[in-house]
Order: C-alpha cells, then structure tokens, then sequence
C-alpha cells in the first residue's frame, strides 16, 4: 500500500512540476457588432461576444503581447465595430496600453485602441 501511494505521490508531482513551467499565452477577445451584423460578428467566438483563445506558439511574454496587438488587426470593417483584447501569460494580466473602451491608459489591459483606422467604421 505504501508503494502505491509514493508512486501516485510522485506522478502528481511531476505532473505539478510541468504544469508549473508550462507558459500559457490567453487571449480574451469582446467583440462589438456593427448594427444587425452580431450573428456573424460573434461567429469566431461561437456565437458569443467574448472568448478566450490560446496561442501556443507564445512562449515569452512579449510573443504574447505581441500576439494580442495583432489579434486587434480588423479587416471586416462592416461587421465588427470594435475589439478589446486583453491577454494573460502565466496566469497574470499584461499591461496593452489601454483601457475598456480604447482609451490611452499606461495601465490597462486593452491592446486595442479605439482609434485605430481598422475600428469604429461600420461601412
């Protein structure tokens, strides 16, 4: 019995010890619709305005901030009005540069700002 219990002791440790060094890059992506376009909008979260999307090639914090600016990048300018993309590593918010609505903010989580010429167009 007590072999059994070592060895599960020792499986979960391991287990523990490479989740621990596992580095997870999360995107949180909220979309806004332009006006009678949500279905199609919110189609690349599945159906929903908001989802989490995890970009295993981020391996680094700046890949991952980097990643999350990119995910900004709007090219359906007549069905979605607006992105916010926060984006965590490691379990822990990184800093975008703006806050909820895209509003300049040396501490918000937002990458996406809302002046950007890809947003707010709504043709």
């Amino acid at each position: 019995m007590k072999m059994k219990q070592v060895w599960m002791g020792a499986v979960l440790a391991v287990a523990w010890v490479g989740s621990a060094y596992a580095a997870d890059c999360v995107l949180h992506y909220e979309r806004i619709a332009c006006a009678g376009k949500e279905a199609e909008a919110f189609k690349k979260c599945d159906g929903k305005a908001a989802c989490d999307k995890t970009v295993k090639e981020a391996t680094a914090k700046e890949a991952c901030a980097a990643a999350a600016l990119k995910a900004c990048d709007n090219d359906r300018l007549d069905i979605t009005k607006y992105k916010k993309v926060t984006a965590d590593f490691d379990g822990k918010a990184l800093v975008g540069g703006f806050n909820a609505v895209g509003k300049a903010d040396t501490s918000g989580n937002n990458f996406c700002a809302a002046d950007r010429p890809d947003m707010n167009k709504c043709q």
